[in-house]
């Protein structure tokens, strides 16, 4: 079994990975917008629909609003109770799979059965 501090540690490094991953996905998607409202500027600005002083204030706009927080809606907020997570051993997993599995087979053998009673009372 393991300790309790190697589970904080894995924890942690988990923590530590999904941030990093998370950022990573972020800076990818601000780049990919700003490529795209600078080819909206330059479009606007070939058409003469707008200066290249405001396509470069358009563009800075848009991404000052991209990289604001969006507001969570009020039913979204997360409660006071922190969120419980539960941390199984390979043995509680494999015993859960095995009623998962054990169920199914059981749904399978009522289904069964119902159709042969119906069958039997057709008959």
């Amino acid at each position: 079994m393991a300790g309790f501090g190697e589970i904080v540690q894995k924890a942690f490094y988990l923590g530590v990975g999904l941030a990093s991953y998370a950022s990573e996905k972020a800076g990818g998607k601000i780049a990919e917008l700003r490529s795209q409202v600078q080819k909206l500027a330059d479009e606007m600005v070939a058409k003469g629909e707008m200066t290249t002083e405001e396509a470069r204030r358009f563009v800075e706009d848009m991404m000052k609003q991209a990289q604001q927080p969006t507001e969570t809606p009020p039913e979204k907020t997360a409660s006071s109770e922190p969120r419980r997570i539960e941390i199984l051993e390979e043995e509680e997993q494999t015993v859960k799979e095995a009623k998962g599995e054990n169920v199914d087979q059981l749904r399978q053998q009522v289904l069964e059965l119902q159709e042969e009673l119906k069958r039997l009372q057709r008959d």
